[in-house]
């Protein structure tokens, strides 16, 4: 194995248990050691790609998401607003590394399983906005901006075909959800409700997973 070999290694060992480290972190009021922890278990990802020559759109994507998670770390609505921002573009970013795939058919969201799927996810587009819409307060400009920006991450990796990337459409189904359940327990769920206890340790396995399987696919 070569230096660039190990120490890619390295990283990814370092990312996953990074990764499983947040987890215990994950209901815990914000700490440094929390905000190193959720950061660096993407970052790490970022670096690797970064030395094994992947795509660029794949390095800006984690490292978006990489910068979304520190912000997403830390309390106030400015933490919440740039976790906003960071993760819209790095939803972005993976929109153009999809699309720009050599193996990516727009013609596959319009034919069987795709067209399901992508019925699936106009459908849940027309849920989210109207529940979301009138509980966002303030923040309902950006939230509703975020939603298609969100669909339209999933409709991309549903234009990908080949063995090759058969991980990206569940991870970015993945990525879509642990959004959707983020979004129902910020905004939709009261603060008392017994479900709010469960909701972080299904958003991170779900999120950090769809990081590493874009990493996988691409890298």
């Amino acid at each position: 194995m070569t230096g660039t070999g190990i120490f890619t290694g390295v990283l990814e060992v370092a990312a996953v248990c990074a990764a499983l480290g947040y987890l215990g972190f994950t209901a815990r009021a914000p700490s440094v050691l929390r905000s190193v922890l959720k950061t660096f278990s993407v970052a790490a990802l970022t670096i690797a790609a970064l030395g094994q020559g992947a795509p660029l759109w794949l390095i800006l994507g984690l490292a978006l998401c990489a910068l979304g998670d520190y912000f997403l770390s830390r309390e106030g609505e400015k933490a919440f607003m740039g976790g906003v921002g960071a993760f819209a573009l790095g939803h972005l970013a993976y929109v153009v590394l999809f699309l720009g795939h050599p193996n990516s058919d727009l013609g596959q969201i319009w034919v069987m399983p795709g067209l399901g799927l992508t019925g699936a996810i106009f459908a849940l587009g027309l849920v989210m906005m109207p529940i979301l819409a009138p509980r966002a307060g303030d923040l309902k400009l950006p939230v509703l901006l975020y939603v298609p920006i969100i669909l339209s991450m999933g409709l991309a990796a549903l234009t990908l075909t080949g063995p090759a990337l058969v991980w990206v459409v569940p991870a970015a189904l993945a990525f879509m959800a642990s959004d959707v359940i983020l979004a129902f327990e910020t905004f939709v769920l009261p603060t008392n409700h017994p479900l709010r206890r469960y909701a972080p340790y299904l958003v991170w396995p779900l999120y950090w997973g769809a990081q590493a399987g874009f990493y996988l696919s691409f890298s």
